[in-house]
């Protein structure tokens, strides 16, 4: 292993018994039962018992002090029956310590490293080099190198390369502000660190490439939240001559690969998919997570005639929706349904209407309004049984979709409808191509304006028999457990069609020359049809890790104000730097 020991402190079993072994590591746990005292010597690898008897550790009680870094020899040997540790590899022996040498001390420290994850996480970025030193904490680190090479190995059988693109790039300003930064040789001008390799990998199509693949930091100046940071990294593929289907079954072999080496677990493949029209009219979401069922049901031609106004007038105006959920065996009280009404008003809801199931039929203060057929067809649509909770919202269509969207959610968490260490992966598919932009008046890209429509849309939309929001375009999220881990899109490839696109997002040609000039000249050479994707690669690992924040599997994160505390980035400079770059502060 080296000059300072002959094996790591999780290595040692019964088959080095009678052996002299050397090991350094810092002090886990000190232990003294009078005439023995008994350490835990720990290194990235494990933990090995290091025996000390009563008169060595007199000699050597100085440097017995929890995190000191110590190199220990000593004889192997068998631990007394009864004290075996059977969850360490090396809990059958301890080593009897002949020399121990203190090779640096520590000061008192700031937390106990083992319980890192349990004291305030601006303390534990503050000092993260002792949060590291947590072997619970070093796992998710470990898991994302075993990542990265489970990645690497099959993308390298699918014909793959590695390249890496530019960090000093233009400033393309798409969805989140860019980091500017200043250059010094260039009086004024700015660099931006890239949002994403968008422009560069599909450069390297036109560039004849085939398949690119780069594990890329991308940057983005927005606000944080426990699935954000201002440098994250993802999986980034692009592809040449493909359909969906051959990007969805490369993608689904890197996740499968990726489960089985971290998690131990085979994936069935391939992945469910829905239309984006789907996952919102059944689920009210574009990242539905479907590892419970619970589908919202239309409700609006049962209701349309009923004697509830509430429910009649939604439903008779065009863009409205009377729709519902059913939760099962809710067995609710006055009090639930009253904390899940205030729970509806605050994602937008009017309020929320509802039926208890009973053995009767339908029970509520709204019974009166309906007529018993209609209520049987009710309890039908539903297949409710008693003791399940229907609940209701009648508002717009948008509206009503997104608050059952959040019922379906908080009702899977009261009711315990999640099963427990399940991963569910899903394709949603065909979004819409523009949204409304209110502030601006005018229309932009879903995604971006690189991402082709479908093919069938876009003559109709143009000839002005299909609405704007009507037209599909030919991008894809991949979801897991309700959390969107990547996206992506078939490109456009031909000049003609990205002229349009912009004309339609109000572009023009000035400004498309000014943001996109190297890619809309690289088209004219030829571009193939091409699409790709990027893997959220953080919040992958921190969904199969089973963590609440992207801030566990980064080595050094930024707090939710975008600080490191360790470092105390972003600070001051001095007014020298800032006057070689021609920067004055106001």
């Amino acid at each position: 292993m080296g000059m300072l020991r002959t094996h790591t402190c999780g290595e040692l079993t019964e088959k080095q018994v009678g052996q002299t072994a050397t090991l350094s590591g810092w002090v886990d746990t000190c232990r003294d039962h009078g005439g023995l005292t008994f350490v835990d010597l720990r290194d990235r690898y494990g933990k090995t018992q290091i025996v000390i008897d009563a008169a060595s550790t007199k000699k050597f009680a100085e440097h017995l002090h929890s995190e000191y870094c110590l190199q220990i020899t000593g004889k192997v040997q068998l631990r007394p029956k009864g004290t075996e540790n059977a969850k360490l590899l090396t809990g059958q022996i301890e080593i009897a310590a002949t020399e121990i040498k203190q090779l640096n001390s520590s000061e008192p420290l700031p937390f106990e490293v083992t319980k890192s994850q349990e004291t305030n996480e601006e303390l534990r970025l503050t000092y993260r080099y002792l949060d590291l030193r947590n072997p619970a904490v070093q796992k998710n680190l470990f898991a994302r190198s075993k990542m990265y090479q489970t990645i690497r190995r099959t993308l390298d059988k699918k014909d793959f390369i590695e390249v890496e693109t530019p960090i000093l790039t233009k400033s393309t300003p798409e969805g989140a502000r860019d980091y500017l930064v200043p250059s010094r040789l260039n009086a004024g001008e700015f660099y931006a660190l890239p949002q994403s390799p968008q422009l560069f990998k599909q450069i390297l199509m036109v560039s004849g490439f085939d398949r690119y693949f780069q594990i890329a930091k991308c940057f983005r100046d927005e606000d944080l939240r426990a699935d954000r940071q201002p440098e994250f990294t993802q999986l980034d593929m692009e592809m040449s001559f493909l359909e969906e289907n051959d990007l969805f079954s490369i993608i689904e072999e890197v996740l499968v690969e990726i489960l089985k080496d971290i998690k131990g677990i085979k994936l069935a493949t391939p992945f469910p998919r829905l239309t984006y029209q789907e996952a919102m009219s059944n689920y009210g979401s574009d990242k539905p997570d479907l590892r419970f069922d619970l589908k919202i049901q239309d409700v609006s031609k049962l209701v349309e005639n009923s004697g509830f106004n509430v429910f009649a007038s939604v439903a008779k105006t065009a863009d409205g929706l009377v729709a519902g959920l059913c939760i099962p065996k809710a067995e609710a009280s006055r009090k639930d349904i009253d904390t899940l009404t205030e729970f509806a008003k605050a994602e937008g809801a009017g309020g929320l209407a509802y039926f208890k199931v009973n053995d009767t039929g339908l029970e509520s203060p709204i019974t009166k309004f309906f007529k018993p057929e209609e209520l049987a067809a009710i309890q039908k649509k539903f297949s409710a049984a008693p003791g399940d909770l229907i609940v209701f919202v009648a508002d717009k269509k948008q509206v009503t979709l997104k608050v059952l969207g959040a019922i379906r959610l908080y009702a899977a968490k009261w009711k315990n409808l999640i099963p427990a260490d399940q991963f569910h992966f899903s394709w949603v598919m065909d979004f819409p191509l523009f949204k409304f932009n209110e502030e601006e008046n005018k229309l932009d890209s879903e995604h971006h304006p690189f991402t082709a429509p479908h093919a069938e849309d876009w003559p109709l939309y143009k000839a002005g028999k299909m609405k704007a929001d009507q037209v599909r375009s030919r991008a894809y999220d991949l979801v897991m457990n309700g959390n969107e881990i990547a996206s992506g899109s078939i490109r456009i490839h031909n000049a003609a069609l990205q002229k349009e696109i912009f004309d339609s997002i109000g572009i023009s040609d000035e400004e498309a020359n000014l943001r996109f000039a190297f890619l809309l000249k690289a088209f004219k050479f030829s571009a193939p049809p091409h699409g790709g994707i990027a893997l959220g690669l953080d919040r992958v690992l921190t969904i199969l890790m089973g963590l609440d924040s992207i801030r566990e599997v980064i080595a050094f994160p930024k707090n939710q104000k975008a600080v490191c505390p360790m470092t105390s980035a972003p600070s001051l400079v001095a007014e020298r730097q800032l006057k070689d770059l021609h920067i004055k502060i106001r």
